[in-house]
């Protein structure tokens, strides 16, 4: 068996580009979330079948993780975004600083978004006069951009969310 014959079970994702800033900072200013999502988007999204379009979606899906760790984050500490690639997917990890206790917040999030009703929990929230919550964004990152999303735990106060984001197969 030659070595094209031989591929691993998962392919490796590689670096795209990643950075990092004090939350302090960060949090300064809502604007650093749209900020940083579209330059980054259009950093990686050259090479892409339609860069336009890839940019858009990244953009949107980076953004709304930014501001969940913009509405859940504490100003203690550094925050860090690192993109990679695999084939047709993005993966973003995203690390920050929060409060205690939130880990359990995160926790039972993410897990929401992979039981059989995140769909009508997440149509639910849209049909309500709330605004959208930490919980709803992450809905909306695995329903509409069919992410697969999941926390890494770390030592308090360190949070960490992993998003693989398919977006070359994303129909329009």
């Amino acid at each position: 068996m030659n070595a094209a014959q031989r591929q691993p079970a998962e392919m490796k994702y590689e670096p795209l580009l990643q950075f990092e800033m004090e939350m302090g900072t960060f949090l300064s200013d809502w604007q650093h979330c749209d900020q940083l999502s579209t330059y980054m988007a259009r950093m990686i999204s050259h090479n892409r079948t339609d860069p336009l379009r890839h940019s858009n979606f990244f953009s949107s899906a980076l953004n709304e993780l930014l501001e969940v760790s913009f509405r859940g984050g504490s100003p203690e500490g550094r925050i860090g975004c690192a993109v990679y690639r695999q084939g047709p997917k993005e993966r973003v990890k995203l690390s920050f600083p929060s409060p205690p206790g939130h880990q359990q917040f995160f926790r039972e999030a993410v897990a929401r978004t992979h039981r059989n009703d995140a769909y009508a929990r997440y149509l639910d929230a849209l049909s309500s006069d709330l605004g959208p919550s930490r919980e709803v964004v992450l809905l909306d990152l695995a329903i509409n951009f069919d992410a697969e999303i999941r926390l890494e735990e770390e030592a308090p106060p360190s949070i960490t969310i992993i998003v693989d984001l398919p977006l070359e197969g994303i129909v329009s």
